[in-house]
């Protein structure tokens, strides 16, 4: 755990405490920003919803453009400027007292955020080698996840106060720390060697600088995507799905919160040893088929909360929840490994690109397939979701089965140049990123 939120070597750090303020923000974000939206600003929910809708559009765009620009200005260029302009983002939503004037903060705040992701996974693919950049994502995650919650904790306060300056100060604090999460990316540019990484290029012989070829061109790669972005969905299975399918079943909406309660902690306790192994693309594959049957189950199991009493209702969500929540972690753990290890280092920042436009595209597309299947339809909606799920797991096993068709120089075999040890790093405590660190 030391090693999770406090990392020894130097880039790791950096990206761990931009992490955790970044995380924090989002906590408080998630909790308020609707009801800030609708009593202080005095927008419709309606419009609100289908201003977010509008944002996911610039968010998908932003996620694949940003990977393309970190190729050609670096990736930790990119994340800094990015989370800053989110952070003002935040700022000029205080501003913003129009459905217009919302819908163009709401695309820029969401298009910056999606540009952000998409940098940060292209600085671990071109620092980190091998099991290492896995397990840095998966620690990264729990870091997320547990700050998250603290700053849904920390945002109570606001609803407790429930007055428009306390919901203003909290949409300010959202600012504060984003423009906070800036200032360890901002040093990102000292750590030798790092531009230089962030900026290489190499040709199939390893020799001179060429550019990458396009991930759009690369059917692999581009299945991988969208088989992982189907499985993703779960997340708009998890936040929009479970809660209406609680309400609807009796069970006492306190569940809501117990339930995202034990999300927290599998994610926290087992994400990063889930994460093992699957830097060899195939394992990786495997795991991703094993989160589907998991989530196929946890669908089962949320349909059939639908029947009986108050008290088995809970017992089988709570079964759900547990299923559901190991079914995360290994799913997001093996499509980790098929991201960075399916992709071509020469457009690093292209491919992750790609990757995160695919998580964007599933963001978007999950609350109205939940909502038409499993909340309008119930068992009968539960069991397609089900299928689907199982459908991409089984898909993203079979790409990947023999390795990487085809060969190439984003191949499994292909080994991915060493990354500079902890002393050239100017790392004196060690732990440099090219040394498979498993501590946490």
């Amino acid at each position: 755990m030391i090693e999770t939120f406090w990392p020894r070597e130097r880039v790791a750090r950096s990206l761990t405490l931009s992490t955790m303020a970044f995380a924090l923000s989002s906590g408080v974000f998630y909790t308020v920003s609707t009801l800030y939206f609708t009593r202080v600003v005095g927008l419709a929910p309606t419009t609100v919803g289908l201003g977010l809708g509008v944002a996911g559009g610039a968010g998908v765009l932003a996620a694949y453009g940003a990977g393309r620009l970190a190729d050609r200005v670096g990736a930790h260029r990119v994340q800094w400027v990015a989370t800053a302009l989110n952070g003002l983002a935040m700022l000029a939503y205080t501003a913003a007292h129009s459905a217009a004037a919302f819908v163009v903060v709401a695309c820029f705040a969401v298009a910056m955020r999606s540009a952000s992701g998409s940098a940060k996974q292209a600085v671990l693919a071109r620092w980190y080698v091998g099991p290492e950049r896995v397990a840095v994502r998966a620690r990264m995650r729990v870091v997320t996840n547990v700050c998250i919650g603290l700053g849904t904790v920390a945002a109570g306060a606001a609803l407790l106060v429930d007055t428009a300056v306390a919901y203003q100060a909290a949409m300010l604090a959202v600012a504060v720390l984003l423009l906070a999460a800036v200032l360890p990316l901002a040093r990102l540019g000292r750590v030798p060697g790092l531009a230089a990484r962030m900026l290489e290029h190499r040709s199939d012989d390893g020799a001179g600088r060429s550019r990458g070829p396009s991930p759009l061109r690369d059917r692999t790669y581009v299945a991988s995507v969208a088989l992982n972005s189907v499985l993703a969905m779960h997340f708009g299975l998890q936040t929009v799905g479970v809660p209406l399918w609680i309400a609807s079943t009796g069970a006492p909406t306190v569940m809501v919160s117990l339930l995202l309660v034990l999300n927290t902690a599998v994610v926290a306790l087992l994400q990063v040893r889930a994460s093992r192994g699957t830097d060899d693309v195939r394992r990786a594959g495997l795991t991703v088929r094993r989160a589907s049957w998991l989530l196929a189950g946890a669908c089962l199991a949320y349909a059939l909360a639908g029947y009986g009493s108050v008290a088995t209702a809970c017992v089988l969500l709570v079964v759900a929840a547990l299923a559901h929540s190991l079914g995360e972690i290994l799913g997001e753990a093996g499509g980790w490994g098929m991201a960075f290890e399916l992709a071509d280092p020469r457009s690093a920042g292209a491919y992750q690109g790609l990757s995160q436009t695919g998580y964007a595209v599933a963001s978007m597309v999950a609350p109205p397939l939940v909502t038409a299947t499993a909340i309008e339809h119930g068992t009968v909606g539960w069991v397609g979701l089900g299928v689907v799920f199982l459908a991409a797991g089984a898909g993203a096993a079979a790409l990947v089965r023999h390795g990487r068709p085809g060969g190439g120089p984003g191949a499994v075999t292909t080994a991915a140049p060493s990354a500079p040890s902890a002393t050239e790093a100017g790392d004196p405590a060690g732990g440099g990123p090219g040394l498979p660190t498993r501590v946490g």
